[in-house]
């Protein structure tokens, strides 16, 4: 798994066809983008300030994070959509962490990740916000 570098595929890719004029970006598009960006960055601030968290709080963040993309996935379609699409395709393996014992019981197949894995979806989140925000300024 590495959030980091799919993502970053994916923000080249939708940089590429946005240069190349394969993707025209509709109001619509800047709005959800714009809309997307703020709650993102809303979920995932300051990379101080979540490492400072403790990983239930970190993990709630990034869970925040994902449904922000999951709701505006919602609200568009075509090229925007299957970019929204595949950053929430990148970022599921959050879904399958926990930050809370299992406490002798199943855990539906949620394992505790690493910390590094925490401090790699945040940056790919902060990525993904930063690609929307120019998005919607573009």
């Amino acid at each position: 798994m590495d959030m980091g570098r799919d993502i970053e595929e994916l923000v080249k890719e939708a940089e590429r066809q946005i240069r190349d004029h394969k993707w025209i970006l509709t109001p619509k598009d800047r709005a959800v983008a714009a809309k997307a960006a703020d709650d993102l960055h809303a979920a995932v601030g300051a990379p101080q300030a979540q490492q400072d968290l403790p990983a239930v709080a970190r993990l709630e963040h990034l869970r925040e994070a994902l449904a922000a993309v999951a709701i505006a996935l919602a609200h568009v379609h075509g090229r925007m959509a299957w970019f929204l699409g595949a950053a929430a395709t990148a970022l599921t393996p959050i879904l399958h962490w926990r930050a809370m014992p299992a406490e002798h019981g199943p855990t539906f197949g949620a394992v505790p990740p690493p910390v590094e894995q925490y401090t790699e979806a945040e940056d790919a989140i902060r990525r993904l916000q930063s690609t929307l925000a120019g998005i919607a300024t573009a």
